[in-house]
C-alpha cells in the first residue's frame, strides 16, 4: 500500500491549509485503499470514522493538529484489525481441532506446517491431517514438512474421501492423546465448479467439529477477497485468518476485506518461505507497516510521551503545594519525557502558576541533547538511596558516581547543582502562591 505512505509524507510536509490538507489526504487515502483492492463500502466506512472523529475531537496540547489527524488515521485503520487486542493463540481447551480453509494457492498446506511448528515450540502435543485430496503431491509436501519438524501426519494416500480421512485422522489422533489437531483441506475458489468442493469443506466442517476454523488468504487477494471469505464463512463458520505471503510486494487490500466479511480477527501473518516464519498478528505494527513508520513513530511516541508528562505534572502539583517532595528520581522521568516531547521550557510552562515567575533563566531550562543523556547516565550509576536523597552525595560518592557513568565528577556535581536550582525555584513558586492566596484572602475580608 505505498499510495498510502506517499499520501501520510505528501500531508505531513505538504504547504496547503490544514483544512485543505485534510481533505486532499482523505481523497488520497480513498484511492490507495481502492487501488489496494480494498472493498469500496469499507474504504467509505472508515473515512467517515476519521471525518466523525475530527468534528467530535481536539488534539492534545504537545502535538500538532497535522500529526493529531495522522494518529487518528493510525487508531482507525488499527481498529478494523483488532486495535490494542492481540489475538489469543493458546487452545482454549484441550484437545483442539484446527481445520485450515482457503483458495488455492495460498500457501495453504505450508501454513499447516508452521503452525504445527509454532505449537510444537510451544509444548503442545501437535499432529497434521491431509485431507487436501485434490492437489496432486498434497499430502506428501505435508508428510515432508511433517518429517521436518517432527509431527505426525496422517493421510490416505490415493483416496479421495477427502471427509473420511479428515474424521478418521482427527479420531485417531485424539485417542492418542494428541494436544493439538490441524486438518489441512482441499484449495477452492467458491464460485463455479468450486461450488461442490464448498459443500465438500461444509461436510468436514460437521462431521469433525472442528474447535476453530482458521481462513487462510494470500496478501495479494484481490478484489474477489470480500465475496469469497463471505462464503467460506457461511459454509464453516471462520473463527481467525492468517495471511500468507507478506514478505513480498503484495497490495493487501484482500485482508482488510475477509476481516470485513468474516468479522474474525487475523491471528497470524507469514512473512516468509521458512517453516518458523509465522509472526502472531499485532493489528498496530501491521498497519505502521502500511502507514511506513518514519514520522508515525516520532508521533506515537509523543502520544506516550503525553502520558508520563501527566504523570510529572502530577508530582509537581504535589511539590508546588508542599504534598510532595521532588527527588532525583521525578528528575530522571522529566529528562525521559523531554527528550520525547522538546525542550524542558515546553513542559515548565504547563506547570500550574509557573508563569507567574516571568520568563525563567535559559541556562536554567534549556539543557542539550548531550547533557541530557550524561545525566541519564549519571542516574542509572546512583543507588536508589542517592536518587531519593541527592544530599547524602559527598565528594566520594562522586568519584564513584562518575567512574561508574564514565563520566567527570564536575558534571556529576553540575547535575546536583542543577537539581538544586530546580528546587529553589519550586520553593520561590510555593512562596508566590501562598503570598498570592494570602492577598486573596485580605481582600475577601
Amino acid at each position: 500500500m505505498d499510495g498510502i505512505r506517499d499520501a501520510v509524507r505528501k500531508f505531513l510536509g505538504g504547504n496547503a491549509s490544514y483544512e485543505v490538507a485534510v481533505e486532499e489526504f482523505i481523497k488520497d487515502i480513498q484511492k490507495a485503499l481502492i487501488s489496494s483492492d480494498v472493498q469500496v463500502k469499507l474504504v467509505f466506512s472508515l473515512t467517515s470514522k476519521i471525518k466523525d472523529r475530527l468534528k467530535k475531537e481536539t488534539p492534545p496540547s504537545n502535538l500538532e493538529r497535522r500529526e493529531w489527524f495522522i494518529k487518528i488515521v493510525y487508531d482507525e485503520l488499527s481498529a478494523l484489525f483488532g486495535g490494542d487486542k492481540e489475538p489469543e493463540v493458546n487452545p482454549k481447551s484441550i484437545p483442539w481441532v484446527i481445520m485450515l480453509v482457503g483458495v488455492q494457492g495460498t500457501g495453504k498446506t505450508t501454513t499447516a506446517g508452521k503452525l504445527a511448528y509454532f505449537y510444537r515450540r510451544r509444548g503442545y502435543r501437535v499432529a497434521l491431517v491431509g485431507a487436501d485430496v485434490y492437489r496432486p503431491a498434497a499430502l506428501e509436501q505435508l508428510q515432508q514438512i511433517g518429517k521436518q519438524i517432527n509431527v505426525p501426519v496422517y493421510g490416505e494416500p490415493g483416496s479421495q474421501d477427502a471427509v473420511g480421512i479428515a474424521k478418521r485422522g482427527v479420531e485417531k489422533f485424539l485417542s492418542e492423546r494428541y494436544e493439538l489437531v490441524i486438518v489441512d483441506t482441499a484449495g477452492r475458489h467458491g464460485y463455479g465448479e468450486e461450488v461442490k468442493l464448498l459443500e465438500e469443506m461444509k461436510d468436514i466442517y460437521e462431521k469433525i467439529k472442528p474447535n476453530e476454523v482458521i481462513l487462510v488468504i494470500d496478501a495479494s487477494l484481490g478484489q474477489k477477497a470480500y465475496d469469497l471469505a463471505k462464503r467460506f464463512h457461511e459454509a464453516s463458520n471462520v473463527g481467525s485468518i492468517i495471511i500468507t505471503k507478506m514478505d513480498g510486494t503484495a497490495k493487501g487490500g484482500g485482508a482488510l476485506s475477509a476481516v470485513a466479511a468474516t468479522g474474525a480477527p487475523i491471528k497470524f501473518i507469514g512473512v516468509g518461505e521458512k517453516i518458523d516464519e509465522l509472526e502472531v498478528f499485532n493489528p498496530r505494527r501491521f498497519v505502521a507497516r502500511i502507514l511506513g513508520m518514519g514520522d508515525l513513530e516520532a508521533i506515537i511516541e509523543k502520544m506516550k510521551a503525553m502520558e508520563d508528562y501527566e504523570g510529572i505534572q502530577k508530582k509537581m502539583e504535589e511539590v508546588i503545594t508542599g504534598k510532595s517532595k521532588l527527588t532525583l528520581r521525578d528528575m530522571y522521568k522529566q529528562i525521559v519525557a523531554v527528550r520525547k516531547m522538546g525542550p524542558l521550557s515546553k513542559i515548565l510552562q504547563l506547570i500550574p502558576g509557573m508563569n507567574m515567575m516571568g520568563d525563567i533563566p535559559e541556562d536554567q531550562v534549556k539543557v542539550g541533547e548531550q547533557k541530557m543523556q550524561r545525566w541519564l547516565s549519571i542516574m542509572n550509576s546512583m543507588t536508589y538511596q542517592e536518587l531519593d536523597n541527592p544530599s547524602i552525595i559527598d565528594k566520594q560518592r562522586m568519584r564513584r558516581i562518575a567512574m561508574g557513568s564514565g563520566t567527570e565528577v564536575e558534571e556529576v556535581r553540575e547535575l546536583i547543582e542543577h537539581f538544586n536550582t530546580v528546587q529553589r525555584t519550586l520553593k520561590m513558586l510555593k512562596r508566590r502562591k501562598k503570598d498570592v492566596e494570602k492577598l486573596f484572602g485580605q481582600l475577601g475580608g
